[in-house]
């Protein structure tokens, strides 16, 4: 019986993909960026969040069966919307078999990926046949300024984007701006010399960095140390994607 650890389930999202969703936040990261705004999603185990409200525990074990029945419940009103559900975390891809397993189990609703692409190219493959659509994180194209800052490098990353073009499933490449590190005109061209390259995405989104990213870590017991300069305005240079042709959106 395959099982898996959740540390949110979303009702109602507006964000994470077309029409009104809810979003299952798994557990789970190999990533360790600075600027992740979900550090309860970086373990794969669960965790006392402490804050205002008191004590609550981030991470729930549920059988595919489970997940799944509950989500189905949910179907009907989220294809009124012409929504779905949308896989994100943590990384789906740490959790890949129970992905499978929920989304196989899914009846007539939409399923979205919403993933940082780091991930064997087998796994990946194996989850994007159980996807509609993909939300595809792309941070940094250097690879040592990629493991710098998130403590990996991006070689799985870059050739995980180039399965997804060469898939069929319509994808979106979301480039958060994190003033200093991301969002640097040399980063920029960099990516839209990538995206250049494959079959078009819908768009590129970019998605300035939010002040209030910090907020979390002492709550989960975590250190938040960003090491950039978080007062910076983000550099809102489109210039370079809307060469590529492609819609370009900043959320």
């Amino acid at each position: 019986m395959t099982r898996g650890i959740v540390f949110d389930i979303k009702e109602f999202a507006v964000h994470d993909g077309p029409g009104i969703r809810t979003t299952v936040f798994l557990k789970g990261c190999p990533l360790r960026c600075p600027w992740c705004h979900n550090p309860e999603g970086q373990s794969s185990l669960p965790q006392t969040m402490r804050g205002s409200a008191g004590r609550r525990v981030a991470g729930k074990t549920y059988t595919a069966e489970e997940l799944a029945r509950l989500l189905n419940g949910q179907a009907a009103i989220l294809g009124s919307c012409e929504g779905g559900i949308t896989f994100s975390g943590g990384e789906p891809l740490f959790q890949a078999d129970f992905v499978v397993a929920v989304a196989r189990r899914l009846e007539g609703v939409h399923r979205l990926l919403q993933t940082s692409g780091y991930g064997a190219e087998e796994t990946f493959a194996w989850v994007l046949a159980q996807m509609e659509m993909v939300f595809f994180d792309l941070k940094i194209i250097d690879k040592e300024a990629h493991r710098r800052y998130t403590g990996a490098g991006n070689e799985l990353i870059l050739q995980n984007l180039d399965t997804l073009s060469r898939s069929e499933v319509p994808y979106v490449v979301r480039v958060p701006l994190v003033p200093g590190v991301t969002d640097s005109d040399e980063n920029l061209a960099a990516m839209a010399e990538v995206v250049g390259r494959l079959r078009p995405p819908l768009r590129i989104d970019l998605l300035p960095y939010n002040p209030l990213t910090g907020g979390k870590y002492a709550s989960a017991g975590m250190a938040f140390r960003p090491g950039y300069d978080e007062s910076r305005p983000p550099n809102l240079n489109t210039a370079p994607f809307e060469r590529t042709g492609v819609e370009v959106r900043v959320a």
